[in-house]
């Protein structure tokens, strides 16, 4: 096969968010998979890729460099790259379709990644929590992937994503972080169980939160986290005789004194933390904080943020064992509150 051809068939997508690297490698395997690219072919060199990509010499080489790795291609002086072996399969090929890449997020991807090691190839692609670009990011994809693991996650025009979902067969389906119980039939489910893990978790600071009178849920208008927190949230607060609001812009709201402020997304922690350092009040005595998420920051500053959390590195540990197992079990993330000096 000419060189002129596998340039042609190794590309990268500017849209995905799997590492341009690890695009050539998977480019290059799926085409021997076809049959497109065969032993004794010549690679290009990393010159003409970089250049035809219009990507970093660096890029290629590290691209390069897992291939060789992992047997495909070798170097011969003056004769440059030509594929070695093509008897090397990889037997797990994933979309991964993230809502968002926050902490947490790369969290459960860096596990997931760890723990599958050099088993799957995996497309990686980041909808930002809008339903057309998810929609159209599965809908437009013909891989033959072996499974498709899914974050589902939108701030608005989500009900129903379900039916494209629906289309993915279910022995391929892992549905990650969220349930939807629209869709039907056997599929694995590595889940946040949203509505209980918010009131045990709050139980379990019970003690703490007895020094204070009301408890207010910071939960913006636009976010994607979903509403089943507020009711697990409102459900404590009755059972537990705490005033309690839900409140979506923390910018206008008064601090006062015998206050706890749950916080669900970072942008508003900065907010409260600034709205209360210009007050005489105490945080820790006189008004509390709890921080929905770990995340390594919350250790330190304050003097460590209490935090309620799933185990995010867990959830994607699960999520590799599921499709190694192939399991269409529903199982359930841990959650757990870490005490610190704010509440």
């Amino acid at each position: 096969m000419k060189k002129e051809t596998l340039l042609d068939l190794i590309q990268v997508n500017p849209y995905s968010s799997t590492s341009k690297y690890l695009q050539i490698v998977n480019a290059v395997l799926r085409e021997i998979e076809k049959g497109t690219i065969r032993a004794g072919d010549n690679m290009p060199s990393i010159n003409e890729l970089s250049i035809e990509l219009d990507i970093a010499r660096d890029t290629v080489e590290r691209g390069y460099k897992q291939l060789r790795q992992l047997g495909v291609i070798k170097a011969v002086p003056r004769r440059g790259y030509f594929i070695e072996n093509t008897e090397f399969r990889r037997p797990l090929k994933l979309f991964l379709l993230f809502n968002k890449l926050s902490t947490p997020k790369k969290q459960v991807y860096d596990a997931l990644v760890h723990a599958l090691d050099d088993n799957a190839a995996i497309d990686f692609y980041i909808y930002n929590n809008d339903f057309h670009l998810f929609k159209n990011l599965l809908s437009g994809n013909k891989d033959p992937y072996t499974h498709y693991v899914i974050i589902p996650h939108f701030i608005d025009s989500g009900e129903r994503a379900y039916e494209i979902i629906d289309m993915i067969p279910k022995e391929k389906l892992i549905l990650l972080d969220k349930l939807l119980p629209e869709v039907k039939g056997p599929y694995g489910a590595v889940y946040i169980d949203y509505e209980n893990d918010i009131y045990h978790a709050l139980t379990a600071a019970l003690e703490h939160l007895v020094k204070y009178h009301t408890i207010k849920l910071i939960f913006p208008d636009n976010s994607y986290y979903p509403r089943e927190i507020k009711k697990g949230f409102a459900h404590f607060c009755q059972d537990n005789a705490f005033s309690y609001r839900i409140i979506n812009n923390i910018e206008n709201e008064p601090i006062k004194q015998g206050e706890v402020y749950i916080n669900m997304i970072e942008e508003d922690l900065v907010t409260l933390i600034e709205k209360i350092q210009p007050t005489s009040l105490k945080i820790g005595t006189q008004v509390g904080i709890i921080s929905y998420n770990e995340t390594p920051f919350k250790r330190v500053i304050l003097d460590g943020i209490t935090t309620i959390s799933s185990d995010f590195y867990e959830m994607g540990i699960l999520t590799a064992q599921a499709i190694l197992s192939g399991s269409t079990e529903r199982q359930k993330v841990p959650f757990k509150l870490t005490l610190r000096p704010s509440l």
